[in-house]
């Protein structure tokens, strides 16, 4: 990614002057942003300028536009300690998204927070998959399982004003911020947030099941990124030996969800798409299976169509 082009503002500005007649200098916004990207880049972070702007406009509650505004100006003592306590936050690889609260997500603000999975983009593919399978629906009804945040609940909902989604997952922490992320869209009224185990709670069938369910394998999480094992929940990440438990259990338990014709769309591991095919193939059979590549062009979400 190339490194993005600060504003120019002097490092230090000059201060009252002393009871010897002397100046001293204060250190400018812009000084101190450079100093924690500076900081951040020792400790090997990537996108470090970035993250700097990131930890500062959270710091002091405004945007990046207005944070290169204010560059010429001095944090209060307050505003440079609420800083310093994020940065060690992101020292010690917390994730810049729980700094911050919030991650974007198919163009939407999503409150996020520890105990809860961080949407990533490549999971927006099964957004994009579940609003072609439900084009023709009127008023279409998903079932959005795991929804964490409910990233995809939401984005569902915003997307199609009519469509009736509920929001399953059995984390009390995901339920909160799912209700929270509804609320925050205007979409509450359509997004039922309920506790449930895979599809227990499910009160009707519908159209398409939606799914990010933990597909990472067991004895790789170890090797994910620390950001990644040490912050998010495993229960959201741990997927058992071929990371594949909870997308079979979900398979096995979807035909009496399903309106006739109905779809699943559910993300995993590119390694497991085939695996998952004959999963799926089992229990659905005579079912239209596809695999889906994300913007990276892996096998990301597998589609699988159910006859009439």
């Amino acid at each position: 990614m190339a490194e993005e082009v600060q504003p120019h503002a002097p490092d230090e500005v000059p201060a009252c002057a002393g009871t010897t007649g002397g100046h001293a200098t204060v250190p400018t916004l812009a000084h101190l942003v450079r100093r924690t990207a500076r900081r951040l880049e020792a400790a090997g972070i990537a996108d470090a300028h970035l993250e700097a702007d990131l930890i500062w406009t959270t710091a002091l509650g405004i945007d990046r536009a207005a944070l290169y505004a204010a560059f010429r100006d001095t944090p209060t003592e307050e505003e440079k300690g609420r800083a310093e306590a994020l940065c060690e936050r992101r020292l010690n690889r917390e994730p810049v998204a729980y700094l911050m609260g919030t991650r974007e997500f198919y163009g939407l603000p999503i409150a996020v927070g520890p105990g809860v999975l961080i949407p990533r983009p490549e999971t927006e593919t099964v957004v994009e998959e579940t609003l072609r399978l439900v084009e023709g629906e009127a008023p279409p009804v998903v079932a959005d399982v795991g929804c964490g945040s409910g990233a995809i609940a939401v984005a569902l909902a915003v997307a199609r004003p009519e469509a009736v989604v509920y929001a399953l997952d059995i984390a009390p922490r995901a339920l909160e911020l799912t209700a929270l992320n509804a609320a925050k869209h205007g979409v509450s009224e359509r997004v039922h947030v309920l506790e449930s185990d895979l599809l227990a709670a499910l009160p009707r069938p519908v159209h398409v099941i939606a799914a990010n369910l933990p597909y990472v394998m067991s004895e790789e999480i170890p090797l994910l990124e620390p950001e990644v094992s040490r912050y998010e929940p495993r229960e959201a990440l741990d997927g058992g030996a071929d990371g594949l438990d909870l997308i079979r259990r979900l398979l096995a338990e979807a035909d009496g969800h399903l309106l006739p014709g109905g779809s699943l769309v559910l993300e995993m591991d590119p390694r497991q798409t085939a695996a998952a095919g004959e999963a799926a193939a089992a229990c659905f059979p005579g079912a239209r299976i596809r695999a889906v590549r994300d913007l990276a062009e892996r096998e990301r979400v597998l589609v699988v169509q159910t006859v009439q």
